[in-house]
């Protein structure tokens, strides 16, 4: 490779390197709260349905910066009704608290406010994966009886040609791993339950 070429790749690989402060954006830090019992939970829920963390849900709403300008705009110099609100600490990049304190001042909006409303907007996302959940609970119902005639296969393949028959022995091992798969699908449907009890007023 000639030299310029090289250059050019050095140049490349340095202009992709982040900054310091980019790595401190990264930072996590703790932040305290006072939501609405649902705000709380709706954060709770789509984490555990989509298997992301919290933090990942407060970041991508907190950075998304122009959002939040509109929502601080119309909610500029309003009272946050503090009424049955719970003081709850997230954990969140310092990057998605420092928008959230800059946008909140410069337009005296609760910052509070911003991240009730901002966590509203997860409202057709939850709804979407309630639905879900209704279809996953159908197909677990499917797939169970679709074990037990496997089951039912399995133990006359073992009666007609003895237990440690090859066919026999392959339908075995294809029904304990199909065993452990129903048990994550049966264990992954339990814990979405709690979306059916999810009611933001």
């Amino acid at each position: 490779m000639e030299k310029t070429e090289l250059n050019r790749v050095d140049m490349s690989i340095s202009g992709s390197k982040p900054s310091a402060l980019d790595l401190r954006g990264r930072q996590s830090v703790r932040a305290t709260f006072r939501l609405s019992e649902a705000c709380i939970d709706a954060i709770s829920i789509l984490s555990a349905q989509l298997g992301i963390k919290q933090k990942s849900v407060f970041d991508h709403l907190m950075e998304d910066v122009q959002i939040l300008k509109n929502m601080a705009s119309e909610l500029e110099n309003t009272e946050f009704d503090r009424h049955e609100r719970v003081q709850k600490t997230f954990v969140r990049s310092r990057r998605s608290l420092s928008f959230l304190d800059a946008i909140s001042s410069k337009h005296n909006a609760p910052r509070d406010a911003l991240v009730e409303y901002s966590i509203r907007r997860l409202l057709p996302i939850i709804a979407k994966e309630r639905k879900k959940h209704e279809k996953r609970k159908e197909l677990l119902a499917d797939i169970s009886n679709h074990f037990a005639e496997g089951e039912k296969l399995l133990s006359k393949a073992e009666e007609e040609l003895g237990a440690d028959d090859p066919l026999a022995n392959k339908l075995q091992t294809a029904m304990s791993v199909y065993q452990h798969v129903l048990d994550d699908i049966s264990n992954f449907v339990e814990r979405g339950k709690i979306i059916e009890k999810f009611h933001f007023q």
